[in-house]
């Protein structure tokens, strides 16, 4: 086993999507372990706080008239005249990697287990040891629409600190209503619709003395984390699909392991989306957006020796802790193939948790009958008395519902 350090600089990340086609950050061979840097697409909703005095966080989101380090966020386009930027923000999540695997073929399953997940502090003086994130309640939000207080609708940024002295804790510092942002090549952003846009705090007026005596108990986690899909070059980070990717499931934390079918040669993990705390179904928009680092091992499962074990015929994300087994179900199980050449822009027009929930119990009722070898009656009277489903999230597109089964379930007296 030999163990990595890979950091967050212009050259180790990507933003806003996976691909085959990035040159591999790291290689590893399976049993190697990883310390691995991540940075979240938020932390321009605060200047100060969260970039400030980090020098690899400066050179990524350095942006001015003349110089862009971080020129394509998103899938889309990178020939212009651009609507929003280059990229488009069809994608938005900063993505360290990708890291190849060698020897892992499609076909295969590559396990990543998460060994520890800490904050990564802010590098200005000013808030010397203390980590801070973004929760946006945006415009992709499942509230936005709904609204009952004016404006409606409207976007609203919450900066909080993340307290780790002890049992980490998250606390409100100030929110904000967006306004319109100028970007440095002279476009205008009404809402937030392109990562990495400087809010410009001028402009806006800060609402402290918020969620007074509320704490959010901590649930550090990554948002975003899995493989290269073989159908395009360059994916949209955002929706979800049959490699894993965004599935914004705050159990992705230390102590998890995170079971992937591998697409392409190198298998090509990215890692990225690090959140602070998170509940089921992300409803407004994002989790609290935080930069993190995760100490991560890397098991490489060939398809010739799956038989017989818990991940015979897996062709999905899968997640196993301590006490329990999640399959992850989405509106479209592999939108990329199901949706044809505008699969990443069209899939948002489906969104649905009713097929998400169909998806992931059919996925659950293959796990029961294909490594628990339960008759299908058995598998649905199981998972009716026994699984948990519940909304992972509502907010990324391809929108998604975990089935979890306990393994406490399985055990002889």
């Amino acid at each position: 086993m030999k163990h990595h350090t890979l950091t967050v600089s212009p050259a180790t990340v990507h933003w806003g999507y996976f691909s085959k086609k990035v040159e591999p950050s790291l290689v590893v061979k399976s049993g190697d372990r990883a310390t691995i840097e991540t940075l979240t697409h938020h932390a321009n909703d605060d200047y100060e706080r969260m970039i400030k005095g980090d020098p690899a966080a400066e050179a990524i989101y350095h942006w001015t008239r003349e110089e862009k380090t971080m020129a394509r966020r998103g899938s889309g386009p990178t020939e212009g005249p651009f609507e929003r930027g280059s990229g488009e923000g069809v994608g938005v999540h900063l993505m360290t990697g990708p890291v190849a695997v060698e020897g892992a073929e499609p076909g295969d399953v590559l396990e990543v287990r998460i060994l520890d997940v800490r904050p990564r502090p802010s590098g200005n003086a000013c808030f010397c040891g203390r980590c801070f994130g973004s929760n946006a309640a945006a415009n992709w939000g499942f509230q936005y629409h709904d609204l009952i207080e004016e404006p409606k609708p409207r976007e609203v940024v919450t900066i909080f600190e993340l307290d780790t002295t002890g049992e980490p804790f998250a606390k409100a510092v100030y929110n904000y209503v967006w306004m319109p942002q100028t970007d440095p090549d002279g476009i205008v952003h009404p809402t937030i619709d392109y990562p990495g846009v400087r809010v410009d705090h001028s402009l806006i007026r800060k609402r402290e003395n918020i969620l007074a005596n509320v704490r959010v108990p901590a649930r550090l986690h990554f948002g975003t984390m899995g493989l290269a899909p073989s159908e395009a070059d360059f994916v949209s980070s955002i929706p979800p699909s049959y490699t894993g990717g965004n599935i914004d499931d705050w159990r992705i934390g230390k102590g998890a392991r995170m079971y992937y079918p591998v697409a392409v040669d190198g298998a090509y993990f990215s890692v990225g989306d690090p959140h602070a705390a998170q509940g089921d179904s992300e409803l407004g928009g994002t989790a609290i957006e935080t930069s993190l680092t995760g100490d991560f091992e890397f098991i490489l499962h060939k398809k010739n020796d799956l038989g017989g074990t818990v991940l015979e015929g897996l062709e999905h994300p899968m997640l196993e802790t301590d006490d329990q087994w999640s399959v992850y179900g989405f509106t479209f199980s592999n939108y990329l193939a199901e949706l044809g050449a505008n699969a990443q822009t069209e899939v948002a027009q489906h969104s649905s948790v009713d097929r998400a929930m169909r998806d992931a119990f059919r996925k659950l009722r293959r796990f029961l009958m294909t490594v628990h070898n339960l008759s299908e009656d058995e598998a649905i009277a199981l998972m009716s008395v026994a699984a948990d489903f519940g909304v992972t999230q509502v907010v990324d597109a391809n929108w998604g519902v975990h089935g979890s089964i306990r393994k406490n379930v399985f055990r002889c007296d």
